[in-house]
């Protein structure tokens, strides 16, 4: 017989317990204990001071040892590197001001001149060269990005060269978020290699930072304030398009959605990168604040240990249930996407089969159509696996309210199943190195790609390499097929030959399902009507831009 569709009726309501909080009226004792907390960290009340408050800490300043989101958001209004994005998210040129394929295997590079680090030194060829080889070398989190590259080489005071292993058409996608830095500055404070942030390695560079960026820093307390100022010698202000009128900007880690909340309601802070999703239809009433909203460039993903014979944090002994390709696509039917996007997201997401969202170049249409919701049809596929009785296993996630209550409405859907999940959540600075150094047995995670595919396929799937592929490939999955045609989407140069073989490693992706795509966000941000600024679609707060309002 058929399982009927599942309803809020078939769950405790524990596993939904995300009612909306209410904002306070103005000098109630929320609001007091947010003005109180503000008030401990320092926040200024200067004019032209941007206020910025999210769950998450950047966690450090150091350019290369981190590839996450709320680290790149920060560290990258400081450093600067040789491309960037325009208004509308296309590739401009930064430090570089033109780049030339000179053969198959070697880029040059012309440098922008008269550009000065935040101390004053001048940057330089030097530099280039020794911020490319400091992001390929150890511990840096972004050496995925350069796979391929074989040396770089100062041709002149302006000019470097890439000379690359085979050839590669669209290298400079690739140059992204490569931050460039002072080598005499890394040489002075002994941090010429890249934080080891797995380690929780502690160096200069975490709290200090001496970037060529639109902001300088002035100081950085971990999980309570990072202050920047703007700095008026920053080459690109000379450019009109790049209009933005702050002083400096203060980003505040308020973990407590409620708080968030109520610090932007009585005008402690000026913007909120992660609304709750339950309020999101309430603050657009509010005459107050404005609501910007767009679609995620990124996806959520489940992913699954694939490389140990037992599960770390299961139950099953001499056995990994992952490994076998139908219990992965049990997970699958066993999850209500559409559910936990209405209930517990609001309907603020889009569901998702895809590994790669429509924004991603070589994207296949015909892939985002989702194995569907069918728990009958998952306990059959895990009896023919040969667990009739389910298993046990820990679910990691990110102890930030969303991600929480979405991993706990999914735990709760595979304890139905027989998959009976218990959720674990740890603070972003346990969670993150669980994922990049592949120890969870389970985990919930997000990626925020670049338009670029090869990026995403080299970073999540590729073949775990501590020389850079496969960096967050956070379940070790492997399959020389699948590396095989990613190094060829790396060296094709012909678009129309890339992409076919993009969607090839695609199909392979959702046939062998080492992920499981479960939807993208509608990515909203909060602020206060004096707030104008550009929202790109991977959830980056732009400061050059942002024109605050007396």
């Amino acid at each position: 017989m058929l399982l009927r569709h599942l309803s809020l009726r078939d769950f405790p309501l524990r596993h939904f317990p995300f009612q909306a909080p209410r904002l306070p009226r103005r000098g109630g004792p929320l609001a007091l204990a947010c003005a109180a907390l503000l008030a401990l960290h320092g926040a200024p009340a200067v004019a032209g001071t941007l206020r910025v408050a999210s769950a998450f800490d950047p966690q450090t300043m150091d350019p290369h040892a981190l590839a996450l989101l709320y680290h790149s958001r920060v560290a990258f209004q400081v450093y600067d590197t040789l491309v960037s994005r325009d208004e509308q998210f296309r590739l401009e040129p930064a430090l570089a001001t033109e780049w030339k394929q000179l053969n198959p295997s070697t880029w040059r590079l012309t440098l922008r001149q008269g550009v000065s680090f935040h101390d004053g030194s001048p940057f330089t060829v030097d530099d280039a060269v020794f911020s490319l080889e400091r992001a390929m070398g150890p511990g840096s989190q972004r050496s995925f990005q350069l796979t391929g590259v074989a040396a770089v080489k100062k041709i002149d005071a302006a000019t470097i060269e890439l000379q690359l292993k085979q050839p590669d058409a669209v290298l400079p996608d690739k140059l992204l978020y490569v931050a460039m830095m002072s080598r005499a500055w890394c040489r002075q404070h002994g941090v010429e290699k890249a934080q080891d942030f797995n380690a929780k390695q502690e160096t200069f560079a975490v709290r200090n930072a001496n970037g060529t960026g639109a902001f300088k820093l002035v100081s950085y307390a971990p999980d309570a304030k990072l202050e920047l100022v703007k700095n008026p010698a920053w080459w690109g202000w000379k450019d009109a398009k790049r209009s933005g009128n702050l002083d400096g900007a203060v980003f505040l880690p308020i973990k407590s959605d409620a708080t968030r909340l109520a610090a932007l309601s009585s005008g402690e802070v000026d913007v909120v990168l992660d609304p709750p999703f339950q309020d999101v239809a309430r603050l657009k009433q509010d005459a107050k604040i404005s609501v910007r909203s767009t679609t995620d460039l990124g996806t959520q993903y489940l992913t699954f240990d694939q490389a140990r014979n037992e599960l770390t944090n299961g139950d099953v002994k001499d056995r990994n249930p992952f490994k076998d390709v139908r219990v992965r696509r049990a997970v699958a039917h066993a999850i209500n996407v559409d559910l936990i996007i209405q209930k517990v997201l609001r309907g603020q997401a889009t569901p998702t089969g895809s590994f790669f969202s429509p924004m991603v170049d070589g994207y296949d249409a015909t892939l985002d159509k989702r194995l569907p919701y069918d728990p009958g049809k998952a306990k059959a596929l895990l009896a023919e696996a040969g667990y009739p009785n389910g298993f046990g296993v820990t679910l990691d996630c990110v102890n930030v309210a969303w991600r929480e209550a979405v991993c706990q409405a999914a735990s709760a859907m595979l304890t139905q199943v027989g998959i009976r999940t218990q959720l674990r959540s740890s603070p972003t600075n346990q969670f993150f190195p669980k994922l990049s150094q592949g120890t969870a047995s389970f985990i919930e995670f997000g990626w925020t790609p670049t338009t670029d595919p090869w990026n995403t396929l080299n970073g999540l799937v590729r073949t775990h390499d501590p020389a850079g592929g496969g960096t967050f490939n956070a379940g070790r999955y492997s399959n020389p097929q699948l590396d095989t045609l990613i190094d060829a989407v790396r060296v094709e140069p012909d678009l129309v030959k890339r992409r076919a073989r993009v969607g090839v490693a695609l199909r392979l992706i959702a046939d062998e399902m080492p992920y499981l795509p479960l939807y993208r966000r509608t990515l909203n941000w909060a602020t206060s009507k004096k707030v104008q600024l550009v929202q790109w679609p991977n959830d980056t707060l732009e400061l050059r831009w942002v024109k605050l309002a007396p």
